[in-house]
C-alpha cells in the first residue's frame, strides 16, 4: 500500500503583499514514487503565514476520501499551530493565551475542519535548505503568487 506524502509551502512578495501557495502531494511505495500532484493558488493581498494554511489546507481538501498522510512543511506557525496551540484556542473560544483574538482565525478553522477527516502526521524541514519536495513546493507557490504579483515584479 502506497505511503501518502504532502510538502506544503507559502510564499509572499511584501508581508501583506501578493502571495502564493503550493503543494506536492506524493504517493510512495518504498523508495518508489507512484503518483504525484501538484496544486498551486494565489491571492492579490494576503501575509505569508496565510499562504502557508492555504497550502495545508488545500492539499488536505483536494484528498476524495480520508487518508492516512504525512504533511512536510517548512512552516513552525502551521505545525505548532495545529499540533500544540489549536486545543487551547479551540477551549478559550478561538483566543489566544493572552485572550487576544486568534490571528487567521478563519484559515485555522478550515485547517481544523479538513484535518478531521484525515489520520495525519505532521513533520517539520527546514526550508530552503535543498530538501528537493521543499523546493519544488516552494516554486509551486512562486508560481501561484505570479498572477497577483504587478507586471514589473514577475521577473
Amino acid at each position: 500500500m502506497p505511503e501518502l506524502f504532502a510538502y506544503t509551502d507559502g510564499a509572499c512578495s511584501g508581508n501583506p503583499g501578493p502571495g502564493g501557495w503550493g503543494a506536492l502531494l506524493v504517493a510512495r511505495d518504498g523508495a518508489t514514487v507512484v503518483k504525484e500532484r501538484e496544486l498551486k493558488g494565489g491571492e492579490a493581498q494576503t501575509t505569508n503565514n496565510r499562504m502557508e494554511l492555504m497550502a495545508a489546507i488545500s492539499a488536505l481538501e483536494a484528498l476524495e476520501r480520508p487518508t492516512v498522510l504525512t504533511i512536510i512543511t517548512d512552516s513552525n506557525y502551521v505545525k505548532g499551530g495545529i499540533t500544540s496551540w489549536m486545543f487551547g484556542w479551540k477551549k478559550n473560544g478561538w483566543k489566544t493565551s493572552d485572550k487576544k483574538p486568534v490571528k487567521n482565525e478563519d484559515l485555522w478553522r478550515r485547517l481544523d475542519e479538513a484535518h478531521k477527516r484525515h489520520k495525519v502526521t505532521w513533520e517539520w524541514v527546514k526550508g530552503h535548505a535543498g530538501h528537493p519536495e521543499n523546493e519544488r513546493a516552494d516554486e509551486l507557490a512562486r508560481e501561484g503568487m505570479k498572477p497577483f504579483k504587478p507586471a514589473r515584479a514577475r521577473g
